[in-house]
């Protein structure tokens, strides 16, 4: 088809030119010939267009790094570099962008030039508010033609550029003891100890004892020095859960859970990440820097991709297996019925939970009552409203 094309642009461009011909013949003096001269120059710059190799070009796109985060800007350069400095009347240049970043950019990916005779063409683009995830930059199109228009070449360059867009995160500070996160506050370098207090049963003394663990009764009957063994109250370890069910505000959950894994691992204590949608991930307790840059790019990619709702993903014995002698946050956009039934199913002495609800509107009576019901069982509920406001949320703790 594209031959077909070519074809018949040459026999129309021979055409045009034997008529001018016939015409300068036929009806003879200056004006005619002056005419027919004139346009030979057009022609034979057609004919050689037609000839002249475009895909030759050598085309090269740089992005200014390779990732980012949500609110940064994406600045891409294209060079286009050709050998034969072949006069072109125009050339359009356009990147070729996919559905996701079609609505970020402030300047089109496009441009129109003149070039004439350079050899070297540069232009610039940006790209703003970016979305979150893993994007990719595919091609270049060219476009150029004659004077007349009579000859048309368009060629893509395929040019692949990846780059990830991470979630913005806000400030926030774990306090364990609290069991909850202030949003603005210093964070808290130091690492929590938690002394245990609660006596289960006697073991042999160790060197590092406390001299006050000593039990002087068991010392008595054994003849030997014995220490109390203890129980601890409180458990630093976190897992976090987030809901990937469909819903309006899963960027700003996922914004949240990022904010919430940083302040974890910040203040010392170990994080877990569970997120389940068309994919299962499942991110074990550590509390290192590496493990930080693991969960951010899942978070990075993830979706709401989820068939089902998240109280039947619990009923598979996640928190069962997963979340023992931990503290258990769910960041969610709603709570429902089933959901509430299934956190009261796994409540135990080992477990506290708390409950992070995404919100654009106001909470409906039904949540309240929900929320009620969830704080007699001593279960913290926490209604973040996803007004952005200096890349900021404002909380909300009912209790």
């Amino acid at each position: 088809m594209k031959r077909l094309r070519t074809g018949w642009k040459f026999i129309s461009l021979i055409l045009l030119t034997f008529a001018a011909f016939c015409y300068a013949m036929f009806q003879g003096g200056f004006v005619s010939w002056f005419l027919f001269y004139s346009f030979i120059p057009f022609a034979i710059y057609s004919f050689l267009f037609m000839i002249y190799p475009v895909r030759n070009f050598r085309v090269d796109r740089k992005v200014n790094q390779e990732q980012f985060t949500v609110g940064q800007n994406l600045v891409a350069t294209i060079t286009i570099s050709r050998k034969i400095p072949f006069p072109l009347f125009y050339l359009l240049v356009e990147d070729e962008l996919s559905e996701r970043l079609r609505g970020s950019h402030t300047n089109e990916p496009k441009k129109l030039m003149f070039p004439w005779f350079k050899r070297k063409i540069e232009f610039s683009y940006v790209l703003q508010h970016i979305t979150r995830g893993e994007h990719e930059l595919k091609s270049i199109r060219i476009r150029t033609g004659d004077m007349f228009g009579l000859v048309e070449k368009e060629v893509s360059f395929e040019i692949e550029d990846k780059f990830l867009v991470y979630p913005s995160t806000v400030k926030l500070s774990y306090q364990p003891q609290q069991r909850h996160f202030e949003q603005g506050s210093a964070s808290k370098h130091a690492k929590y100890w938690q002394d245990s207090n609660i006596a289960v049963g006697v073991r042999e003394y160790q060197p590092g004892d406390k001299f006050a663990w000593i039990d002087w009764k068991a010392t008595a009957r054994r003849d030997m020095l014995m220490t109390k063994e203890f129980e601890q109250l409180q458990s630093h370890d976190v897992v976090i859960i987030i809901d990937r069910e469909q819903c309006d505000v899963f960027e700003e959950m996922v914004t949240y859970t990022a904010s919430i894994a940083q302040a974890i691992i910040k203040s010392g204590a170990r994080a877990a990440l569970i997120s389940i949608g068309m994919n299962k991930h499942i991110f074990p307790l550590e509390n290192d820097e590496q493990h930080v840059r693991n969960m951010l790019f899942h978070l990075a990619k993830v979706d709401c991709d989820s068939q089902v709702p998240l109280s039947s993903t619990l009923e598979k014995g996640i928190l069962n297996t997963e979340m023992k002698q931990v503290t258990n946050l769910i960041v969610t956009s709603k709570i429902t019925v089933d959901f509430v039934r299934r956190i009261e199913q796994v409540v135990g002495h080992h477990q506290s939970f708390t409950i992070f609800m995404i919100k654009q509107q106001t909470v409906s009576s039904e949540e309240l009552i929900l929320i009620e019901r969830l704080n007699r069982r001593r279960i913290d509920v926490k209604v973040i409203t996803s007004l952005e406001i200096d890349n900021e949320f404002k909380g909300v703790v009912n209790s």
